[in-house]
This record gives structure tokens, C-alpha cells and sequence, in this order.
């Protein structure tokens, strides 16, 4: 079982879990492929809506991408007091670990205030070891 990273910010409980994905990998390409399963838990007491999202995908060598998009897997979903978003996604790299982090950016119903909330760095490993190159 993958481990599972969680973090909770105003009563908004993150929780995701990563896996390889041999089968869509090709390390002879410099090609690793994971999957990530998130849960996303309304432990307050306000109805709150993810607007947009933010990630910061660092490679092995160091080298981090950020990506920026509008709700998560096409839905900006509304999660009313003790409801749950689950969703899985997946990310490429071309080493064979690294790891990600990001935040979801919330509204509150009713008011209007927008917040962050934060999504725990969590692993990307594969059962591959770099290769060391001659130069």
C-alpha cells in the first residue's frame, strides 16, 4: 500500500497517495508515469468550492514545473460541511523519483472569501535507480 501524505488547512483535510505505474513507464526513455489519489475532506463548518489549483512537480535532478489550472479533473467542486472530493490524476517525470506539492484554491459560499489550502509534498518513487553517465 502506498503511503499516504495528508494536511489539513481551515478544516479542509488533503490526503493523497501516489503509485507507479510500470506499465505506462519506459525508464530505457527516461519515461516514469504515477498516478495520485486525492481526498479532499470538509471537516468544518462552512460550505466551501474549489475554484482553481496549483502544483509544483520537482524531479530528481531538482527541476520543478509549475502547473496552474481552473477545479481539479474538469469540476470545481462544492463540498458542504463533512462531505468528500476524491479524484485521480497522474504525472510524468523523466527520472526515476520526485515529488510534488501544490495547493487548492477555495471560495466560501455565501461570503465570498477565497483561501489556500495547502496539498502535502508528498513522494514519487519508482523501483528504478538513476543510471550514472560518463562523461
Amino acid at each position: 500500500m502506498a503511503e499516504s501524505y495528508s494536511a489539513t488547512t481551515r478544516s479542509i483535510r488533503v490526503s493523497v497517495r501516489a503509485f507507479y505505474l510500470a506499465d505506462q513507464s519506459e525508464p530505457e526513455r527516461a519515461h516514469y508515469v504515477w498516478a495520485y489519489r486525492v481526498a479532499i475532506v470538509n471537516e468544518g463548518k462552512e460550505t466551501v468550492q474549489l475554484l482553481r489549483r496549483s502544483w509544483f512537480i520537482t524531479d530528481g535532478q531538482g527541476r520543478t514545473q509549475q502547473v496552474h489550472g481552473e477545479g481539479v479533473v474538469g469540476e470545481q467542486p462544492v463540498l458542504e460541511p463533512g462531505q468528500n472530493f476524491e479524484y485521480t490524476s497522474g504525472t510524468p517525470l523523466s527520472t526515476p523519483s520526485g515529488f510534488m506539492r501544490g495547493a487548492y484554491h477555495m471560495v466560501v459560499s455565501g461570503t465570498g472569501e477565497t483561501f489556500d489550502v495547502a496539498i502535502p509534498a508528498f513522494s514519487l518513487d519508482s523501483p528504478h535507480l538513476p543510471t550514472s553517465r560518463l562523461h
